[in-house]
C-alpha cells in the first residue's frame, strides 16, 4: 500500500491509469445518483460498496433514519446516493443520500408539473404567509400560500396538520428549486366537477320549485335550491316593474318558483327568471291611449321624479318637469308620498323603447289658458314685482300666481331702461299691459311704459322742414338740450345745427328756459327717430326772403340777412291787415 501514497513513483501512477480506466467502464462520474449496496453498520455509520470504487463510502446512520430510511438499514440493501466527490484530498470517497432525495423527488415534481397531475404530500408547519408541505414520497418541501389553503375562510387548519393529502403544483423554480403548491385548486376541481354533472340536469325552459332567497347583492338576488346549487336571478329579472335593489320585492329566507333562462356549462352558472313566470304587462300597452287620464300609483322617489305603476308590471316615470304649471324645480317628494294614487295623463308610448311618458299637471286645467282669458292682449291691470335681474323685471298679475315678463326696454319712454330698472324694488305695485301670452310655451310679456302717453305721438301728423317752438332746457358744448312745447320728451339740436355763421352757433348763447323756434330736419316715427335745427330753420327763411325779393344781378351782393327777415316779416303783416 505504500506505493500507492507516493504519487510521483511509477507503480502509483500505473495504478492510478488502470484505476481510471475501470470507472469509466463502469460509468461512474461525480454529480451522478448511483447505487450503494450496504456492506456494514455500526452505531454510527452505515459503509457502502460500489464497484469501482477504491474506497468504502461512509454514511451517517442518523441521516438515513431522518430521511425514512430505517428499514433499509440491513446489510446487502442498496440506497442511492449521490457521489459527490471520487476521492477528496484525503483519498475518501464523499457521497450523500440527502441530498440524492432531493434530486429524485426534484424530478418527480418536475415530471408531476409537466404533467399536471397532483402529489401527496402533509403540511408540517406553519409559516409567514402559509404553510410548508412535505412531499410524502421524497420528503421534499414546498409552499402552501395562506390563499390556496382552502377555498373559503378557515379560522383554524390544526385539522389538517400532518394529513396525507392531495395538493396541486402551481409554480416550479427550477433555478431556485423552490415549489408552490395549492390545495384549494384540488378542492375546486372536485366540487366543479360535482357542479357541472349537477348544472347538466337543468334545461332553459325548467320551473325550479320553491328556491330560498340566500343573499342580495346590488346586480340581483342569490337563490338555493334543494340545498344543492346558487342560481342567481338578475336585478332586471326580478319583475316587470323598475327595481333598484332585490329588497325592495324580497327577504332574505322568502321562497320563489324560478324559470331557466340560461344554462352555462364552462361558467358553471344558471340564471333565472321571476318575472318571466308570469305575463308582460307592456303588452296590455293598446288598452292604453294618448292624452286621457288614468289612475298610477307611486311606487318610488327620487330628486328627479316618480316611478309610477300604471298597473302592476307597468312602470313609467313621471319627471320633476310635468309636477307642476307654476313651479320650477318642484319636488316629487314633497309633493307625494309613496304608494300614493295618483291621477296622470299619458303623453307618449314608445313600444321599441318599452317606454310610457305621463304627466301630473295636464290633469290641471292650464292656467295660462285661464289666464289669456281672463286677462286678454291689450289688458291693463295691477301687478306686483316679485323678482328681477339685470335686464327685467318678474311681475305676478294680481290674483294669479304666474309669472309675467318684464322687460327694461318696456319700462318707459323717456329714460334708459336699464337705468330705469333699478328704481324698482320687490313688492312694488305697478300698471302693466298684457302684451302676448303663449300658453303651450308657459311665456307671458307685460309692459309698463305701454300703460303711459307715448310722448313722440306729438310728432303725429307733422313733417320734415315744419317749424315748430321748443324750450332750451340745457346747454353743452354739444349743443342744446331742448324740449317741444305740448312733449314731454326731450331733444338735442348739435351745436352745428344752431346756426348758419359759426360764429353764431354757440351753445352759451342761451342760458335755459328760452323758447327758439327750430324745424324738423329728419322724422321717422316708425324708428322713433327725431332731428332738430335752427340753422335749418334759418336757411328756410332766407331761401324763402330771396325767393320773395330777390337780388340785383351782376353787383355781387345779397341783401342783410337779418334785414330780408324784418322786411318780410313786415311785408306778412301789412298784407294781414
Amino acid at each position: 500500500m505504500e506505493i500507492y501514497k507516493d504519487l510521483s513513483n511509477p507503480a502509483s501512477k500505473e495504478f492510478e491509469k488502470l484505476l481510471n480506466s475501470q470507472l469509466s467502464k463502469i460509468n461512474i462520474e461525480e454529480g451522478k445518483i448511483i447505487e450503494g449496496k450496504i456492506n456494514k453498520i455500526t452505531d454510527k455509520f452505515v459503509f457502502l460498496f460500489i464497484e469501482g470504487l477504491k474506497s468504502e463510502p461512509v454514511l451517517d446512520a442518523n441521516e438515513l433514519k431522518s430521511l425514512g430510511l430505517s428499514e433499509k438499514l440491513k446489510v446487502g440493501e442498496t440506497i442511492p446516493v449521490l457521489l459527490e466527490k471520487i476521492e477528496d484530498k484525503n483519498g475518501e470517497v464523499i457521497v450523500s443520500a440527502t441530498k440524492a432525495m432531493k434530486i429524485k423527488g426534484w424530478d418527480r415534481l418536475v415530471a408531476a408539473y409537466e404533467a399536471n397531475e397532483p402529489i401527496m404530500g402533509k403540511i408540517t408547519s406553519k409559516c409567514k404567509g402559509g404553510c410548508i408541505v412535505e412531499h410524502i414520497d421524497t420528503g421534499s418541501l414546498m409552499f402552501l400560500p395562506g390563499s390556496q389553503i382552502s377555498d373559503r375562510p378557515l379560522k383554524d387548519i390544526n385539522h389538517l396538520m400532518n394529513e396525507p393529502q392531495k395538493f396541486k403544483l402551481i409554480k416550479l423554480d427550477k433555478v431556485r428549486g423552490n415549489a408552490c403548491v395549492s390545495r384549494r385548486e384540488i378542492i375546486s376541481s372536485f366540487k366543479k366537477e360535482d357542479k357541472a354533472k349537477l348544472i347538466s340536469k337543468y334545461k332553459i325552459g325548467d320551473i325550479i320549485k320553491n328556491a330560498e332567497v340566500k343573499g342580495f347583492s346590488n346586480f340581483g338576488c342569490f337563490f338555493n335550491v334543494n340545498g344543492e346549487l346558487d342560481v342567481l336571478v338578475h336585478l332586471q329579472e326580478l319583475s316587470w316593474s323598475r327595481v333598484d335593489h332585490p329588497d325592495q320585492v324580497l327577504e332574505i329566507g322568502q321562497t320563489s318558483d324560478l324559470k331557466v333562462i340560461s344554462v352555462d356549462l364552462e361558467k358553471l352558472q344558471v340564471g333565472c327568471s321571476i318575472k318571466q313566470l308570469s305575463k308582460d304587462p307592456f303588452e296590455n300597452i293598446d288598452n292604453y291611449e294618448l292624452n286621457k287620464i288614468y289612475k298610477a300609483k307611486i311606487m318610488k322617489l327620487t330628486d328627479f321624479g316618480a316611478f309610477c305603476e300604471l298597473e302592476p308590471g307597468l312602470t313609467t316615470l313621471l319627471h320633476s318637469s310635468e309636477l307642476s304649471w307654476t313651479k320650477k324645480n318642484v319636488s316629487a317628494k314633497k309633493m307625494f308620498k309613496l304608494h300614493q294614487e295618483i291621477d296622470v295623463v299619458i303623453q307618449e308610448i314608445d313600444k321599441e323603447k318599452r317606454r310610457v311618458a305621463v304627466s301630473y299637471r295636464l290633469t290641471q286645467e292650464n292656467p295660462y289658458e285661464t289666464f289669456s282669458k281672463r286677462y286678454p292682449v291689450d289688458t291693463i291691470c295691477e301687478a306686483e314685482v316679485v323678482s328681477k335681474n339685470e335686464y327685467a323685471l318678474f311681475v305676478k298679475v294680481e290674483d294669479i300666481e304666474l309669472e309675467a315678463f318684464l322687460h327694461c326696454n318696456d319700462l318707459t319712454f323717456l329714460n334708459n331702461g336699464e337705468e330705469e330698472l333699478t328704481k324698482f324694488k320687490k313688492g312694488e305695485k305697478i300698471k302693466v299691459k298684457i302684451l302676448e301670452i303663449k300658453a303651450s310655451e308657459q311665456k307671458i310679456r307685460v309692459g309698463h311704459r305701454q300703460t303711459q302717453k307715448d310722448p313722440f305721438d306729438y310728432f303725429n301728423g307733422k313733417e320734415k322742414n315744419q317749424t315748430i317752438t321748443v324750450k332750451v332746457v340745457s346747454t353743452d358744448n354739444k349743443g342744446l338740450i331742448v324740449r317741444p312745447e305740448g312733449c314731454d320728451m326731450d331733444f338735442q339740436i348739435k351745436k352745428s345745427e344752431i346756426a348758419i355763421n359759426a360764429a353764431d352757433a354757440r351753445p352759451s348763447r342761451w342760458t335755459g328756459g328760452e323758447k327758439v323756434d327750430c324745424a324738423i330736419k329728419d322724422l321717422q316715427i316708425e324708428k322713433r327717430k327725431v332731428s332738430l335745427s335752427i340753422k335749418l330753420l334759418e336757411e328756410n327763411e332766407k331761401a324763402e326772403a330771396l325767393k320773395r325779393f330777390g337780388t340785383t344781378e351782376g353787383t355781387g351782393k345779397s341783401l342783410p340777412f337779418s334785414s330780408l327777415a324784418e322786411d318780410l316779416k313786415k311785408k306778412e303783416e301789412d298784407n294781414n291787415n
